[in-house]
């Protein structure tokens, strides 16, 4: 059997929150639901969660979830009718409220836009489509010149290039947020809008005080990111590249080199990424994608990203399973291409379990073995065997509750959750057995199994074994 290796997160919306829809982006190649908690209500989500949890009981699927903060978002506000303005004209930015504005004045919904900006700074308005330039300020309102002609709209993104805010890390909002993902047993949140590692590590402090194991993801889509950037992967537990605020707030042209930047410090520290936005944004109107989009989706997979997403694709697009079998067939393509040689990457190692991974890597690559089988309690030598991006299939087993979910961002990694006895042998056979009954592998493979053996007692030792199924 064929293995994808690089997961397909799906953002759940509108047209795809069906108890069928979520069945059928399953069967697509669908890993993750995301659930973006900037639009809709708990009840909803609730209603969303429990179709996907129903999906993988009833049908034998492991999709996980990761709930998506909305994070401090700078916004404007609500407009009783679409503002047409010109090139070269004159445009107001209030932080006076929504009612009673004068002519072509617009309400920011952040306190300390007039503080934060300068005369001269640049303003990008709904990710960049309407470029202005400060010419003025007083104590409540920004007058700016508009750079293009555009139609605004009601609570369109606004963006502040080069400008330190004084945005909360964590909005109220996000914290309600965070204890619904909590109550809701979900697998990741992925916090937006992350500028320091202290962020993260604030989410995760109270995570642990709250005693759960839920993984938080970085969500880099700030300038303010960039300069602390392996600080943020580190203290994370993986990355979301967020490429359409990250390409308002930079120049265009960095995004591309950021993307392979942060993968590539993301592989070698060991930490999941995620590639996201406009992916393949044409075909929320269209049933097939851009030639462009292929290829952006392509890069992607050869810099060996853990995971690829989709969002308005699948939760409002008009096509969603046609979506997500795009992004499987243009994945299992390149990695097709991408493994016609052997190889492993090997990086520094300084413990012996990355040791024990490289090891079994190289030897599964140089004895064309077909698949590692890995016991693991934390997910973490699982990781580590991932991060060699071997040739070989890796099926992750572990005891531990919720461990299968969290390990379904991890490039190449199958993991099941399951109950088997601490006796070495017979834990093997377990795994053999699911794997053969689920035609994963059949009689006669080879496989290369990383496990304990108890030796005397309660004292285990590390082995790398070559079995045949």
């Amino acid at each position: 059997m064929k293995f994808r290796r690089t997961k397909v997160i799906c953002t759940i919306g509108p047209k795809s929150d069906s108890k069928n829809q979520i069945l059928k982006l399953a069967r697509a190649g669908m890993n993750i639901a995301r659930l973006n908690m900037s639009h809709g209500e708990h009840k909803w989500y609730e209603s969303v969660i429990k179709n996907i949890n129903t999906v993988n009981k009833r049908y034998g699927f492991n999709i996980a979830i990761m709930l998506d903060t909305k994070g401090p978002e700078i916004r404007t506000g609500d407009l009783p009718d679409p503002v047409k303005v010109k090139k070269g004209q004159m445009l107001t930015l209030t932080v006076c409220g929504a009612v009673n504005l004068a002519p072509n004045t617009i309400w920011i919904n952040y306190d300390h836009f007039v503080k934060d900006v300068r005369v001269g700074d640049k303003i990008l308005i709904d990710n960049g489509l309407l470029k202005l330039r400060v010419i003025k300020k007083t104590s409540t309102e920004v007058g700016c010149e508009c750079l293009n002609n555009y139609v605004i709209t009601s609570r369109r993104h606004v963006n502040l290039p080069k400008i330190s805010l004084k945005l909360p890390a964590i909005t109220k909002k996000d914290w309600k947020d965070i204890s619904f993902a909590i109550k809701n047993e979900v697998n990741f949140i992925a916090l937006s809008f992350v500028r320091r590692a202290k962020d993260i590590e604030q989410v995760k402090a109270y995570l642990i005080k709250k005693k759960v194991n839920i993984s938080v993801i970085a969500k880099i889509e700030s300038h303010e990111s960039i300069p602390k950037i392996e600080q943020i992967i580190k203290a994370s537990d993986g990355v979301l590249i967020a490429r359409g605020d990250l390409g308002a707030e930079l120049p265009y042209y960095e995004v591309p080199v950021l993307q392979r930047e942060i993968i590539n410090i993301c592989n070698e520290m060991n930490k999941p990424v995620i590639v996201a936005t406009h992916i393949l944004e044409s075909m929320i109107q269209h049933s097939a994608p851009t030639r462009a989009e292929v290829s952006d989706l392509s890069q992607a997979v050869f810099q060996r990203a853990d995971a690829t997403m989709l969002s308005g694709e699948t939760a409002i697009g008009g096509y969603p399973v046609e979506s997500v079998k795009t992004m499987v067939n243009v994945i299992n393509r390149i990695e097709e291409e991408i493994y016609k040689e052997d190889m492993v990457i090997l990086h520094d190692t300084s413990s012996e379990k990355e040791e024990m991974a490289e090891a079994a890597s190289v030897m599964a690559t140089n004895l064309k073995i077909k698949a590692i089988l890995v016991f693991t309690h934390t997910g973490r030598l699982a990781l580590l065997v991932s991060r060699c991006r071997p040739n070989s299939s890796i099926f992750a087993f572990s005891r531990t509750e919720g461990i299968d979910k969290k390990l379904q961002l991890a490039f190449g990694v199958y993991p099941f959750h399951y109950t088997a006895p601490d006796n070495s042998e017979k834990k093997i056979m377990k795994a053999f057995q699911i794997l053969r009954k689920k035609h994963f592998l059949k009689k006669g493979d080879k496989v290369i199994v990383i496990s304990d053996i108890r030796i005397t007692g309660d004292k285990c030792v590390q082995s790398i074994q070559v079995r045949e199924i």
